[in-house]
């Protein structure tokens, strides 16, 4: 699959814009929005299971280009697999090179300690990305429910569903972790050609 870049033409008002429409022409270069080619690196962090997704977007299409989860085993010192998710989290920097991370935020639930290893894990992939130069962003569970699904209070077989819809997936996304993540990356990826005219 090859995705290529292109260009979008904005028409200008007055006059001018009504005979530009008619000659089928756009308004000059100044007045042009480029479309966006983004990749994004979406993460579910936690200690045991971290998910990982990467989508890329252009044009108003999405496609993931990888998914997955990056398991670290209980008996290991925490140490060590904080260091492994480092690992692997910056081996997919290095290869998929996006644009930006998604990471969903951290969900202070009941138990704090496993809150605590979460945030723990958090960490090391925000360090994984600045010591690449990725900006990072993050967004609530419930936010990502809306952008994907419409809807904060979505259930979690939704989320699965409508991520397998956007991204043109022959089956759903698994295992839940992976699921989270490409949901994340598309949060952060719908938002990606506004923030980029902006930018401009």
């Amino acid at each position: 699959m090859t995705l290529t870049k292109s260009t979008l033409g904005v028409v200008g008002r007055g006059g001018g814009a009504d005979r530009r429409r008619q000659s089928g022409k756009a308004s000059g270069p100044p007045r042009r929005i480029p479309a966006v080619y983004v990749i994004v690196l979406g993460i579910d962090p936690g200690l045991a299971n971290t998910g990982y997704g990467v989508v890329a977007q252009q044009g108003g299409r999405m496609f993931a280009l990888d998914g997955g989860v990056i398991e670290t085993a209980p008996g290991r010192d925490a140490g060590a697999r904080l260091a492994c998710i480092h690992e692997r989290v910056g081996a997919l920097l290095d290869e998929y090179r996006p644009d930006s991370m998604a990471l969903e935020d951290l969900y202070f639930g009941a138990n704090t300690r496993s809150a605590f290893a979460v945030g723990q894990a958090r960490g090391v992939v925000m360090l994984a990305a600045g010591q690449r130069g990725v900006p990072c962003s993050s967004y609530t569970p419930q936010q990502v429910k809306g952008a994907v699904c419409g809807s904060g209070r979505a259930a979690k077989d939704q989320v699965q569903r409508m991520v397998q819809t956007l991204l043109a997936l022959d089956e759903l996304p698994r295992p839940d972790h992976a699921a989270d993540a490409l949901a994340v990356a598309i949060c952060h990826a719908n938002g990606a050609p506004l923030a980029a005219a902006l930018a401009g």
